[in-house]
């Protein structure tokens, strides 16, 4: 349930308004989603958040689908469920298939039975873990 309304396109300030325009041309679609809708109500807000997804979602050297699939694992580790599902749909939308989301899911699912693991024996990092470990001496985990 939201805590703010969601704006419609004519609640919109010219600001707001200029920020769903360059989510449509980007995105080649007339949809925008109630995340941008809920952030309309402080355009600044609005304006820098969309900045900052276009620039780590935009081509790179990661492929768009990983980054998708990127953001779904780490919204899962947040809890996020709407960015569960919205990047869950874009990663499919991307190509990722059920193996690829089954298998991502066990390896979030086991890196949080680690963590909590490893932090709460309080073990140490390893020294050729570290990225100034002396030559011959890094090692993969």
């Amino acid at each position: 349930m939201a805590t703010v309304k969601l704006l419609s396109d004519d609640e919109l300030s010219a600001e707001a308004r200029a920020v769903f325009d360059d989510i449509r041309a980007t995105r080649k679609s007339d949809f925008i989603n109630n995340f941008w809708r809920a952030l309309a109500h402080d355009p600044k807000t609005l304006r820098r958040t969309w900045e900052s997804i276009k620039e780590v979602m935009a081509p790179g050297a990661l492929d768009p689908k990983v980054k998708e699939m990127l953001y779904v694992a780490v919204s899962v580790a947040h809890g996020c469920s709407y960015c569960i599902h919205s990047h869950t749909a874009a990663a499919r939308a991307k190509g990722m298939t059920e193996a690829e989301y089954q298998e991502m899911l066990a390896i979030v699912g086991m890196a949080a039975e680690t963590n909590r693991l490893v932090t709460g024996l309080g073990v140490p990092v390893d020294e050729a873990f570290l990225v100034d470990a002396p030559a011959g001496r890094r090692q993969e985990p």
